[in-house]
């Protein structure tokens, strides 16, 4: 979407049309639609959530003490942080505030590097990211939704298997969702358009790009591998993990204050804050979409807003949609309880 003379899209899409019949909020999808249902809490449930989300991490880290200095060095985890902080603000700043939901105009050549480092985070070309998120705000947990985790209703069972689904298992439906349709200002942007067509070659940079930093720094090619490992393989997978747990997580577990649509069950998750780069204050995200801040009570901390405020004051963002007192006190009202 190009931002001169063109301006950039400041709106949620809405619904192109009604779903093609009633959802009442509990049932699972129709089998030919993706879309939410009901959330139910459950103890068993969360235990198994939380199972799934933190032994992978304790696996890495034991991994990592069991194998510092002879499969990870010092170096690895620098590598690591500062890749895993430029490509996850590519996703968070780039792809997300700024291209899905236009909460700032950028100056060309930020838009283009953001849209880069978004695209060396492995999770589809900008384009095609875009277009799938705005679909998932259209529809947010109801027949539609791409990756709602009420898709098989709220009973246990349904909502385990909804969790697996808003979390990984929607990358594997064939579910094409059309950016002729939900992102037109992408496509009419050529730049945009050159950085999607790059994005197989973007992938190969992120992890090239780490494996020659690590043979540089430690001298053989041994240390370009573990640095391949650690800084490459690990650091995708963990942003990987972490944006999907907004997907799912930030949809089940966490705080409502503010109000949303019917249906609606997004969820701040503090938990998430920091490794999101604070995209899991994802419930005043889902009540003002277009904001550029999403942590906006004491003690949210919001990298991405952090560094759009810093790129405002270089003068290379502007029109930044910071949010008003006014505005966040009126979302804050009538809130909705967790059941429709």
């Amino acid at each position: 979407m190009p931002l001169s003379p063109t301006t950039s899209p400041t709106v949620t899409p809405s619904d192109p049309a009604p779903p093609p019949q009633a959802y009442d909020g509990t049932s699972p999808f129709p089998p030919d639609g993706p879309a939410p249902a009901r959330s139910g809490s459950d103890r068993l449930y969360v235990t198994v959530t939380a199972v799934i989300v933190v032994l992978p991490f304790v696996a890495i880290s034991l991994a990592g003490w069991l194998l510092w200095g002879s499969l990870i060095h010092p170096a690895d985890i620098v590598l690591a942080f500062v890749l895993y902080t430029i490509t996850g603000l590519g996703v968070t700043v780039g792809f997300h505030r700024g291209l899905t939901h236009g909460g700032y105009r950028a100056v060309r050549p930020v838009r283009i590097a953001l849209a880069v480092a978004g695209s060396m985070s492995f999770q589809g070309d900008v384009i095609g990211w875009v277009a799938t998120h705005r679909r998932h705000h259209a529809f947010t947990d109801r027949p539609g939704d791409p990756h709602s985790p009420y898709r098989y209703g709220t009973h246990l069972r349904g909502q385990l298997r909804g969790l697996l689904h808003a979390h990984v298992g929607w990358l594997f439906r064939n579910d094409r969702t059309p950016p002729e349709r939900y992102a037109p200002d992408l496509l009419a942007d050529r730049d945009i358009r050159a950085v999607a067509r790059a994005f197989p070659a973007l992938c190969v940079l992120t992890l090239a790009l780490p494996f020659a930093v690590g043979w540089l720094i430690g001298g053989t090619w041994r240390h370009g591998v573990t640095a391949l490992l650690w800084a490459g393989l690990v650091r995708i997978a963990l942003l990987h993990h972490v944006t999907w747990s907004v997907n799912s997580l930030c949809h089940m577990i966490g705080e409502r204050p503010f109000r949303t649509r019917r249906h609606d069950r997004a969820t701040n998750l503090w938990t998430l804050a920091l490794l999101s780069f604070g995209e899991s204050w994802h419930n005043l995200h889902h009540a003002d979409p277009t904001s550029a801040r999403h942590g906006v009570d004491r003690g949210q901390l919001d990298p991405s807003a952090a560094v759009i405020r810093l790129l405002e004051r270089l003068g290379w963002v502007h029109d930044v949609r910071w949010p008003t007192a006014e505005r966040v006190a009126a979302r804050r009202a009538r809130c909705q309880p967790l059941n429709p």
